[in-house]
């Protein structure tokens, strides 16, 4: 079994079931990386549920949450700010920008696809999000893509743009609400998944979430996607949640933007 740079087990070898990264580290039969350092806090832990390493606050391979426990029932925890990030991404080699506090981005790189593009049906309306509530509206954005492409890496040309990509609403409910894509060996499904076609090479398979404030509001956090998450056109932290405004733009993958508004 191959082991992908962070130190994950995968069947796939080129790119990593658990992160997406692209395959570059040794095999089980090779001399294994080092495993990647527990989060800070409880290191050490397992998952209870699947009984994978803990990295951070969510599990990688299954998404259960170590702080509100299972998928997520209960009150959302106390979030502290973030601290303000780096600009956007620069005009190099397609990686995300450095976050405040050092440590080196990935290259940009696809997550493993979950499914071939297909053309389907248009969807049926989404049903009208709570009076007072919150909604995310998914479109593809251009200008970010053009961005991304612009910067290269080894994988860049062969990301096209989709050709059509109708706008989705996902109303905010619950806890949290994670983005991401679906993948049929692993048990965790995202609220909002992107594996749907068109889908997005760049979005890992739990790449953030959304979680719900006491106060009504929303703040989303990166749990270490492979290509990063930007809040307005700047990358934020990993495992730092950033508090989310009426109207404020997220982007993750290669064009997946995420409209939060008041609905």
């Amino acid at each position: 079994m191959a082991i992908c740079p962070q130190g994950h087990e995968s069947s796939d070898e080129e790119y990593c079931d658990t992160c997406g990264a692209r395959m570059t580290g040794p095999t089980a039969g090779g001399a294994p990386q080092a495993p990647p350092a527990p989060a800070a806090g409880d290191p050490g832990d397992a998952c209870p549920d699947c009984g994978a390493p803990r990295t951070g606050r969510f599990c990688e391979n299954c998404g259960y949450d170590f702080v509100l426990g299972g998928s997520g029932v209960g009150p959302s925890s106390s979030a502290r700010p973030a601290a303000p990030p780096a600009g956007p991404p620069s005009t190099g080699s397609w990686q995300p920008a450095q976050p405040v506090g050092g440590g080196n981005a990935p290259s940009w790189q696809p997550a493993q696809p979950s499914q071939p593009w297909r053309p389907s049906a248009p969807p049926a309306p989404p049903a009208p999000p709570p009076q007072g509530g919150w909604v995310a509206v998914i479109t593809a954005d251009r200008a970010h893509y053009d961005a991304m492409i612009a910067q290269g890496g080894p994988d860049a040309a062969r990301v096209a743009f989709p050709p059509y990509c109708p706008e989705r609403r996902v109303p905010l409910r619950g806890p949290e609400t994670r983005i991401g894509r679906r993948r049929h060996s692993r048990p965790m499904i995202p609220e909002i998944d992107l594996s749907e076609p068109p889908e997005d090479p760049g979005v890992s398979h739990l790449h953030a979430v959304l979680l719900a404030q006491p106060d009504g509001g929303w703040h989303v956090v990166d749990p270490g996607s492979a290509n990063g998450t930007l809040v307005n056109g700047k990358l934020i932290e990993v495992n730092v949640p950033v508090p989310l405004e009426d109207g404020d733009r997220v982007h993750v993958g290669a064009w997946t933007l995420l409209t939060v508004r008041k609905a």
